[in-house]
């Protein structure tokens, strides 16, 4: 018997215990939205839509900075780690206060557009910016050293703060709903500091970063920033425009249906926190990389062909379980949001996949998508339906191209 269960430890990597870490925090963070939208109903469970989509949308942009710090904390190694390191956390820092501060400036504006009831929403909102900003670069440095254990602590450390003072909070305070829900993320930016590398992390440095890192550095970032616009793009846009176009309770339902709908974006977001650090390292050390992308696209084919299937075949029941009888008339809509975001969670593994070994077409062509995909739900909006298909139309658009730039690039490659 110990003989087994040390074979078991053996064969339990720090990846597989991140991989399940990341399930139970994707778990987590369901159960607070799901938690959220039973607590609230549709019209209020809008309001707190528009900030969790806030939140992700911030969570997009702070991940420029922990791919960033991931890859080049793997690629440079001696005396350039230091400076490089340095310059990442006070470039981070700077633009979590410019963003921070535009938020807290352009409240009311925001509460005008988004119609939420409280202005302070968005002002304590903006106040944790920075926070994230600095959380994501500690992430990126754990990342890229592969210490999956410690960054699985950050990201259940941010979850079930999340969660717990949430609930506690709606619960004991009779107070605007929405101003709730963003104290809770406040706090939860704190707390996902744990475990905070301080002596990692310095703003100056009597070193530098030589000018060919640095040129290195500046456009992968550049990139990276530009990729993440279009996950946000891509994700949030269509949430943020029915919240403006549609009433609170058609705007709530649409949420619901966001969120189950989503789940399988957020398991492949698992694979790519794997993927990136895993592809960087063999392409250091001149290994190919081409089947490291197959077995992750052949996993997240399966498991949104899975999602899809379930949500063609018990509508019903997903959204009465999750979220209740109130939110049963986006039934006719569940398999289609899912076929949506699950064409577009393929497509996300190649764009990452060639992200991680400095090809950046892809990551233009998600760009373009990106836009179409919001230009054709301004246009077209006259039901929920309508915007769903919008989506339909250009993620699968988005993965055709995708596919058909990998067998190009495959059979160049092949040919050389």
């Amino acid at each position: 018997m110990i003989t087994l269960t040390r074979k078991v430890k053996n064969k339990i990597t720090s990846e597989h215990l991140f991989m399940i870490s990341v399930l139970l925090v994707s778990g987590g963070n369901y159960l607070y939205n799901l938690l959220l939208g039973r607590f609230l109903g549709p019209e209020k469970f809008a309001d707190a839509a528009v900030l969790i989509t806030f939140l992700l949308v911030l969570s997009f942009l702070a991940m420029t900075f922990q791919l960033v710090t991931a890859k080049f904390l793997v690629a440079f190694d001696g005396d350039t780690l230091e400076p490089f390191i340095a310059k990442t956390f006070k470039y981070a820092l700077a633009t979590g206060i410019g963003l921070g501060a535009l938020i807290i400036i352009f409240s009311s504006e925001l509460q005008t557009f988004f119609k939420i009831s409280s202005v302070n929403t968005f002002i304590v909102f903006g106040l944790g910016v920075p926070i994230y900003f600095m959380m994501s670069v500690n992430r990126g440095l754990l990342q890229g050293k592969k210490e999956f254990t410690s960054l699985s602590v950050t990201y259940q450390a941010e979850m079930l703060s999340r969660l717990v003072l949430t609930m506690g909070l709606l619960m004991l305070l009779e107070i605007d709903t929405s101003l709730i829900v963003s104290i809770g993320i406040f706090c939860s930016f704190l707390l996902g500091l744990v475990p905070f590398k301080y002596k990692r992390i310095s703003f100056v440095t009597s070193k530098v970063l030589g000018i060919i890192e640095n040129k290195m550095v500046r456009n992968f970032f550049i990139v990276t920033a530009f990729y993440e616009l279009t996950q946000i793009l891509i994700n949030n846009s269509d949430i943020l425009l029915v919240k403006h176009y549609f009433d609170g309770y058609n705007a709530g339902l649409y949420a619901s249906l966001a969120l189950i709908g989503r789940v399988v974006y957020f398991i492949a977001w698992m694979f790519v926190m794997l993927l990136l650090p895993t592809v960087v390292q063999l392409k250091k050390e001149g290994k190919p990389t081409l089947s490291v992308l197959l077995k992750y696209v052949i996993a997240i084919s399966l498991i949104t062909i899975l999602i899809i299937l379930g949500c063609l075949l018990f509508p019903n029941q997903i959204i009465y379980l999750l979220f209740g009888g109130d939110y049963l008339e986006v039934v006719p809509l569940l398999w289609k949001y899912a076929l949506a975001t699950g064409v577009f969670a393929i497509s996300n593994i190649f764009a990452y996949y060639y992200l991680s070994i400095d090809e950046y077409t892809p990551v233009i062509l998600s760009g373009l998508f990106g836009m179409l995909q919001i230009v054709l739900v301004i246009f077209f909006h006259k039901s929920l339906e309508e915007v769903v298909h919008m989506q339909i139309i250009a993620m699968s658009l988005l993965l055709a191209v995708q596919l058909s730039f990998f067998l190009w690039k495959y059979y160049k490659d092949k040919a050389k």
